[in-house]
């Protein structure tokens, strides 16, 4: 895509100035955000032929510009040469690292990166910025703001260059390809950072914990395990995530939502891991053995629990009593016995329990139901419990062994 020469209008709505406001202007918005500067590959050029702002020389693509028209085209030129930057000077100098810019704003910014300043503080969660226009995109993550769309997919975005950097897409223009997978990345960066993958780079360390990450955004959110900061917040319940996944699939708790079907039985879940370890009931699957025993379990936490057996560990204590369990699931059943009443009667016998299952697995005796059978013999049995029992007669486990 060109850039603007100076016979091209630009397309943008044009908003008088006065002369008063014009060093303002170009300090506040033009040189302010250095961020998005880099981003899109923009040089500044002052165009005074075409009575206008300094326009952008796009090496990539078009940025917003705001026009800015004087009374007298010959007053523009004139105060125009009177600012360094049309002259591609940078007077102003950081008294910290020497580096130079073109205007006094940018320095003040810039200094800010040795003091850790940072004056623009969010209102909604605390965390402070540097920079004005900083603070404004966080603040989107709050209001879920994302005024920049897509006029081709209806994609929204928060920021007008991650439109700009979208767009390439549907356009066609420049994209930038891995060597080693294929994948397309509409800037550099971008590739940059993906390629880190292959490589097993992780250059971007957290300088609390040293955790390494690939790229500036995994950094960003682990960073919030350290500061506490949770800014998504659920709209029905006002509970607060660190990420923004997190939030979303909290949110299908409200809705009711369960995306993820399995292909064998049609049984929905929320979370595509769920759906994972329901899968290994269809597939026999058990990736989880037991060092001591060999035994194998469908999940990492059913082998956690198993090898409490063999060290005769139990982490859960009851704080009524003090005694100790194996599991949470344990624990939580005993901690019924000292405050849940039995409210569930045995429709047949009378006799009243504390949970609908408990009472279900009783009238079993009853009607005789045995549902759980072993595999190897055939045997049935009314309680699972039963069934686990058993089958160590055939695979000859024998998990309890004499401590003395």
């Amino acid at each position: 895509m060109s850039g603007f020469t100076e016979s091209t209008p630009l397309p943008m709505p044009v908003k008088e100035i006065k002369e008063e406001e014009f060093d303002d202007f170009l300090q506040e918005y033009m040189f302010a955000d250095q961020e998005v500067k880099g981003d899109l590959g923009l040089d500044y050029d002052c165009k005074t032929e075409t009575h206008i702002s300094p326009t952008f020389n796009c090496k990539e693509e078009q940025s917003p510009v705001m026009e800015i028209k004087q009374e007298e085209e010959s007053d523009l030129k004139e105060d125009c040469q009177k600012y360094s930057f049309c002259k591609g000077e940078k007077p102003y100098q950081c008294t910290d690292c020497g580096k130079s810019f073109r205007t006094r704003q940018i320095v003040t910014n810039h200094q800010r990166t040795h003091t850790g300043e940072k004056p623009y503080q969010c209102s909604d969660c605390g965390k402070a910025f540097s920079r004005k226009h900083s603070l404004q995109v966080h603040q989107m993550i709050h209001t879920g703001e994302k005024p920049y769309q897509c006029s081709d997919c209806g994609k929204a975005f928060s920021q007008s260059y991650t439109l700009v950097r979208h767009r390439r897409i549907h356009t066609g223009d420049e994209t930038y390809q891995c060597s080693t997978c294929g994948q397309h990345f509409t800037t550099k960066t971008g590739l940059t950072i993906h390629q880190h993958t292959h490589a097993g780079e992780k250059p971007y360390q957290c300088s609390d914990c040293g955790k390494g990450f690939s790229s500036p955004s995994g950094l960003q959110v682990h960073h919030r395990i350290h500061t506490g900061e949770k800014p998504f917040q659920c709209s029905d319940c006002g509970h607060t995530f660190n990420k923004k996944f997190h939030l979303n699939e909290h949110q299908k708790i409200h809705t009711g939502e369960k995306p993820y079907h399995c292909s064998d039985c049609g049984h929905t879940f929320r979370k595509s891991f769920q759906l994972k370890e329901h899968q290994k009931i269809h597939t026999g699957e058990k990736p989880y053995q037991c060092s001591d025993c060999g035994k194998a379990f469908r999940q990492k936490g059913n082998l956690t629990a198993h090898q409490r057996i063999h060290t005769g560990e139990k982490p859960y204590p009851c704080t009524t009593c003090g005694k100790s369990f194996k599991t949470s699931t344990e624990m939580t059943i005993h901690q019924n016995t000292h405050t849940v009443e039995k409210q569930y009667p045995c429709s047949t016998c009378g006799k009243s329990f504390k949970s609908v299952k408990h009472v279900r697995n009783h009238q079993r005796t009853h009607t005789g139901v045995k549902p759980y059978p072993c595999s190897d013999c055939g045997k049935a049995f009314s309680q699972m419990f039963l069934l686990k029992k058993h089958q160590r007669i055939h695979t000859g486990e024998k998990p309890y062994s004499c401590q003395d």
